[in-house]
């Protein structure tokens, strides 16, 4: 209880801070799309963000979860903060002088690698010119989100959550900022400055904290430190994972630059919603995985397995209302957050239908990274890479038949995407099981159905009163969808929260028990 109750506090605040990132995010996507609408401009925008992101991927999100994180966790576990960060610097220094070259490289062949990206874009000069020219500005927002990226995992080492959390709110206020005052002098060179300044934002805030638990911390290249090179070890089987995963993105975002002009845009913008119920599992997965790798240090596999199946528990309960949710409010949804400007009634038609087949797929989106994060905290990352090169296949012979013979568009696209993270959530939840032993499935089972009938129960409601709601209000269609929106969120999180207590699903108890407590401090 006193583990999962340590789980739920931090995860709960970490979750809080990056709903508030999702909400500026949103913020930021409103702008954009109201200053600049779905069209080519914001296409190769989007085209050119594709590498840079990758790379941070590649670098900091594999390498510090497969590699630097357990093996870092592992030395403080044993109280050997000495021996941490004799491979931490080593590891770091490694990492900036890798991505320096990168940036070079990557700012000189930027115009021989965009094809590869968008290939749509090639046959229009114009869009692939201004691709190409913004991916150079952007290349340097890299290392700066690179540095914040190795910070952030530094600090959830020692269970400082707080300060990398608001890093990403910090840069979405960066590229509002670009968007706002830059966007009117430089059009839409002024998003890449501002991701640049948010890039920025990022790192500053966790410098502080940074600082005080970073006192050992210098630039060394000691290559033959055998902590480093187990990082290097179990880091490179990651890389070659993810880097097959991003094939994903490479493919989809290819097969929507030869779509209809601004497809790139609507996927986009549909995939942004569909991240909103994700916070969860970023926040969850953020606080559990160091519990993950202290269990498995301590070769405590009892917890270790206790630790992922909460986790899981947690995002069914949370997750699959959600996505019933934005299935049946799609349209008013994107059409509230985004319609204005030049973003029109046809622009919200195509995202909205993109958002529904994206919705599927959240729950997939949400408990992946708990379980590739389980196999990262085991000390294996070969499992994942032999996942994910199935999850490639699959997705890419998905999309090319959604593209040849169905007439989904970017929805198809945005289905291959939900029914690839549900396999590989079912693949990986297999082996792992073969791992370690087998988990409480029954209690896992008795947790997703009860959840399901709750989330069938609110969706059906909740469209019925979306219906009348919107028959009865006379006033603009931004009020009308701003009110009929938030009355039908609230009569669903009603219904949901009285379904679940009548079917006595286990964590809205904990919930409520959690809201006693606080009651009774009071």
């Amino acid at each position: 209880m006193e583990k999962e109750s340590r789980i739920k506090k931090q995860a709960f605040l970490v979750t809080l801070i990056f709903f508030m990132s999702r909400v500026v995010g949103f913020i930021r996507e409103m702008i954009i799309a109201k200053i600049f609408g779905r069209n080519s401009l914001t296409d190769a925008f989007f085209a050119a963000f594709t590498i840079p992101d990758v790379m941070y991927d590649l670098l900091v999100t594999g390498a510090l979860s497969s590699g630097f994180m357990p093996v870092f966790n592992e030395h403080l576990a044993k109280d050997d903060e000495e021996g941490a960060w004799k491979a931490a610097n080593t590891f770091i220094t490694v990492a900036l002088l890798f991505i320096l070259a990168f940036n070079i490289l990557y700012f000189a062949l930027a115009k021989y690698i965009i094809p590869f990206v968008a290939i749509g874009n090639v046959k229009n000069p114009d869009t692939y010119n201004l691709t190409v020219k913004l991916t150079r500005i952007m290349t340097i927002s890299v290392s700066f989100t690179v540095c914040a990226g190795l910070t952030m995992g530094i600090l959830n080492s020692y269970k400082i959550f707080i300060a990398p959390a608001l890093g990403p709110v910090l840069y979405n206020v960066g590229i509002i900022i670009g968007a706002i005052a830059l966007g009117k002098k430089f059009g839409i060179y002024g998003l890449a400055f501002g991701v640049i300044l948010g890039s920025m934002f990022n790192l500053s805030v966790q410098i502080p904290n940074f600082l005080k638990v970073g006192k050992r911390f210098r630039l060394e290249l000691n290559l033959q430190n055998k902590s480093f090179r187990r990082m290097l070890k179990l880091m490179i089987p990651a890389w070659i994972g993810l880097g097959v995963l991003r094939i994903n993105l490479v493919v989809n975002q290819n097969i929507a630059s030869i779509l209809d002009e601004g497809s790139i845009t609507g996927l986009r913008y549909a995939q942004r919603i569909m991240l909103l119920p994700a916070i969860f599992g970023s926040g969850i997965s953020t606080t559990i995985f160091p519990l993950l790798n202290t269990y498995v240090a301590r070769q405590e596999y009892k917890e270790y397995k206790e630790a992922i199946l909460y986790g899981i528990r947690i995002l069914l309960f949370i997750i699959i209302p959600s996505t019933f949710g934005l299935i049946v409010l799609n349209y008013p949804i994107v059409r509230l957050l985004f319609k204005s400007g030049k973003f029109t009634n046809h622009d919200v038609a195509v995202t909205a239908f993109a958002l529904a087949f994206y919705s599927i797929g959240i729950i997939g989106q949400c408990v992946s990274p708990i379980l590739t994060r389980s196999f990262y905290a085991l000390q294996d990352t070969e499992t994942p890479v032999k996942i994910g090169i199935v999850i490639v296949i699959f997705n890419i012979t998905l999309n090319l038949i959604f593209v040849k013979f169905s007439k989904l568009a970017i929805g198809g696209i945005a289905l291959t995407s939900s029914l690839g993270s549900i396999f590989q959530c079912m693949i990986a939840y297999t082996i792992l099981q073969k791992r370690v032993g087998k988990f409480n499935n029954k209690r896992l089972l008795t947790t997703f159905v009860k959840v399901m009938v709750s989330s069938i129960v609110m969706a059906l409601i909740v469209k019925l009163s979306y219906g009348y709601i919107s028959n009865i209000l006379t006033f603009s269609e931004k009020i009308n969808d701003l009110i009929s929106v938030s009355i039908c969120v609230f009569i669903g999180v009603l219904v949901y929260f009285f379904m679940t207590l009548i079917l006595k699903v286990e964590e809205v108890n904990a919930f409520v028990d959690i809201i006693k407590r606080k009651l009774s401090k009071k």
